[in-house]
């Protein structure tokens, strides 16, 4: 079933609660992370003394492109190793998923495991780019092969957490992160 994109639009009362809500609760949030943050920055570094900020184009509300961020979790030159990977694909569709993908660096693997590497995203949320629960953002190459059903997530702002991130992963992030620092 397709939505109508106009009753989407029409609901101004909720889109502004919900972006107010945003902005409260990812400015919250890196103030309250900034110490697991910095030590997250600070162990990418030393892995591998690349950048600490991964920046990729995805497609956001109404099409609209914008980068999104992220903590580098892969090897510096992963995005060009992707090509050599494609037949190792484990999912079907638009997306690349590889379990045990040999891009991932020490550090990326903790990181994704109990999805810190998305922490960056708040910033996305500050800009207006993203919001804390809903879609998940799409590589302009995913977009490229939608659907009319599947482009209805252009509808909303994508998010930062969704629901594969929400109810797949490990939920002892806290208990893991402290053995790691110890």
């Amino acid at each position: 079933m397709l939505i109508n994109q106009r009753q989407v639009k029409s609901r101004k009362t909720y889109h502004f609660a919900k972006g107010v809500f945003d902005i409260a609760m990812s400015a919250l949030g890196l103030v309250f992370l900034s110490p697991v943050i910095a030590v997250i920055a600070y162990g990418i570094k030393h892995e591998d003394g690349g950048p600490i900020i991964y920046k990729q184009v995805r497609v956001g509300k109404d099409g609209k492109r914008f980068e999104m961020y992220k903590f580098h979790s892969m090897v510096i030159n992963a995005d060009q190793l992707l090509s050599t990977l494609k037949g190792q694909n484990e999912i079907d569709g638009a997306m690349f998923k590889m379990k045990y993908d040999p891009r991932i660096t020490k550090v990326g693997h903790f990181i994704r495991e109990h999805s810190l590497d998305e922490l960056p995203q708040l910033v996305n949320v500050l800009k207006g780019d993203m919001s804390l629960v809903g879609p998940r953002p799409s590589l302009p190459s995913e977009v490229e092969q939608y659907t009319d059903y599947d482009k209805q997530r252009l509808y909303v702002v994508p998010v930062c957490t969704g629901l594969w991130q929400a109810t797949e992963r490990n939920n002892g992030i806290m208990l893991d992160l402290m053995k790691w620092l110890n």
